[in-house]
């Protein structure tokens, strides 16, 4: 009795400290959502002077973040919605409309009068309901200095096939937030966490939310069990039985004044679903132990519904927090969890391997017939495997596997490392190029058991390269990576800090993003094109300097890109070629 009375009275603690933040925060964003506020509604009045529905097709969508990328439930389409663009002095926000047409390879840009308002970090989910629906929550609108965020709490569906967009006004819904995420449920959309910030405070949300798609109400579930942490970014799935899992994310928390650390979250949650079918739902959490090979610790992943009761998770980043830097590991990598066996364990791609493994065994073949003499040895062992489980922070039983070859693997290496090192001088490094390069923050859509990965990000340096590249891999052969649509980072603008105000005249064309912006930044392209530098490099300094300074992050990347047993020449030949393929000039 005497923990249990403990334990209730620390959680109501934590609510009272949780309600006092919230209301903290949402006094300090008022003045700031204010202001954000009219240069909204001035946006809104430019797009309420569309009146009628034009879709054409058009080149592929400018570089973007936090956008979403959904499959259309009936026909073979993505549906590409909002997002943001950095270039280094401005943030650009969007509430265009494009469609990937996946047979065609190709886009349209698809204007719908009334539209929401530019918006980034939202989230989106798709019902098959009346030909298809796509609805959008919440999301952020930043100042074009970045500086001052106005956090959305607005529903909307997009009715795919009248292409009509309809605000949804119901009360009781979550409060304003970005970050959150959001899964179409039996005819529920299920909402969980997200984060709310201002230019000096931040609160980050648990709370479950649930929108019934029959009657168009709200309700704030109130689970029983011990949940997840705040966070936001996280992964949330819906199981076939109508539960839901979660598994990671991220959040900081302020230890003392201007002083912010991090958590990376890697616990996992069953938010689970009792007496279904009756008026009201009974919901309660527990807590997930997987086995397998759980995924690294990262932040910035994207997650998608896989075939076979799986779903995956792909890329993100780890951020080493320094001094006075954060250095960032970034990944490409897939993870499956299957959900009926609780299952992590890593993607394999099958293809090239299988066909090395074949002429290998071929070639053994051949020795064999020809009589060689061979000693009568035990058959080789395969690969030892080695389990080690450690306890994280948060207190996430951690699985760690590593596989150490065998001798007999040893012995046999060196042959294989010579076809490898023959292909790569064949095909060179553009075989190595051929999969997405690692990054954080990428839009997935799964449709027909087919992966599309579209754009993301990466650093390097001071310096972030939106992508706008699009790759998709069949999750039932997963035999080979497939390049859509191409995208060379060093085309992309970037502009140092800028240590006046000069630019604060133009914030709200900055803002508005769209075609007038484009348009504008293709002139100065052109103008400037052959006279751009990579920023990071400064004048005079001599390409094979620069890429001394920048070795380490292009040593991590290929480490990232061929896995942890590939040797450090081989890393280090690699990394110079991707390298090179970044940078105009050779190595």
């Amino acid at each position: 009795m005497g923990k249990k009375g403990k334990r209730d009275k620390k959680g109501k603690g934590a609510e009272k400290t949780a309600a006092k933040m919230e209301k903290k925060v949402s006094r300090r964003a008022k003045k700031e959502e204010e202001d954000l506020e009219a240069l909204i509604a001035e946006f809104q009045s430019l797009d309420a002077k569309k009146t009628q529905v034009i879709e054409a097709s058009c080149p592929p969508p400018s570089p973007r973040l936090n956008c979403s990328l959904c499959a259309h439930p009936e026909r073979d389409e993505l549906i590409l919605f909002g997002g943001e663009y950095f270039n280094g002095q401005k943030t650009y926000l969007y509430n265009e409309l494009y469609i990937y047409h996946i047979r065609k390879n190709s886009w349209a840009k698809l204007e719908i009068p009334n539209p929401p308002p530019r918006r980034c970090a939202h989230q989106a989910a798709v019902v098959p309901t009346a030909g298809g629906q796509l609805w959008i929550f919440g999301g952020e609108f930043a100042s074009p200095n970045g500086e001052q965020f106005y956090h959305y709490k607005d529903l909307w569906v997009l009715h795919l096939a009248t292409k009509t967009w309809e605000q949804i006004k119901a009360p009781g819904g979550p409060s304003g937030r970005s970050g959150h995420r959001m899964v179409a449920c039996k005819r529920q959309l299920i909402i969980f966490g997200g984060f709310h910030e201002s230019a000096r405070d931040y609160i980050y949300y648990n709370d479950v939310y649930a929108f019934n798609l029959d009657c168009f109400t709200w309700s704030k579930l109130a689970p029983a069990g011990i949940g997840p942490a705040p966070r936001s970014g996280c992964q949330m799935t819906p199981t076939p039985e109508g539960n839901i899992i979660i598994y990671g994310g991220y959040s900081k928390q302020r230890i003392k004044k201007d002083v912010d650390k991090g958590t990376l979250h890697t616990d996992m949650f069953l938010l689970k679903a009792e007496g279904a079918g009756k008026e009201e739902d009974r919901w309660t959490w527990s807590r997930l132990s997987p086995s397998g090979v759980k995924p690294t610790p990262r932040s910035g992943f994207s997650v998608a519904s896989a075939p076979n009761n799986r779903c995956l998770l792909f890329g993100g980043v780890h951020d080493e927090e320094e001094e006075e830097s954060i250095e960032g590991d970034f990944f490409n990598d897939i993870y499956f969890y299957d959900l009926g066996k609780n299952r992590w364990f890593p993607a394999q791609l099958k293809g090239p391997k299988a066909e090395k493994r074949k002429r290998r065994r071929g070639r053994q073949a051949e020795a064999e017939a020809a009589g060689e003499e061979e000693l009568q040895l035990p058959p080789p062992q395969g690969p030892l495997e080695i389990v080690r489980e450690g306890v994280a922070e948060d207190g996430t039983v951690m699985t760690i596997k590593e596989v150490i070859p065998t001798a007999a693997e040893d012995k046999d290496r060196p042959a294989s490392e010579e076809e490898e090192e023959e292909e790569e001088e064949e095909g060179g490094a553009l075989g190595q190029a051929v999969e997405p390069c690692p990054r954080s923050n990428a839009m997935v859509a799964v449709k027909h058991g087919v992966l599309y990965v579209y754009g993301g990000m990466f650093e390097v340096g001071d310096r972030q390269v939106t992508l706008s590249d699009l790759h998709s891999i069949d999750l039932h052969r997963m035999d080979e990576w497939k390049v859509l649509l191409e995208m060379d980072p060093k085309t992309q603008e970037w502009l140092e800090e800028s240590e006046s105000d000069e630019e604060e005249d133009d914030d709200v064309e900055g803002a508005e993003g769209g075609e007038e912006e484009e348009e504008s930044s293709g002139e100065e392209s052109e103008d400037e094109e052959g006279e751009q530098q990579h920023p990071a490099v400064q004048p005079g300094e001599a390409q094979a300097q620069y890429l001394a300074r920048t070795e380490q992050y292009w040593l991590r990347l290929a480490r990232s890109h061929m896995g942890p047993e590939a040797k450090d020449k081989k890393v280090l030949k690699v990394a110079h070629a991707m390298a090179k393929t970044f940078y105009e000039d050779p190595v």
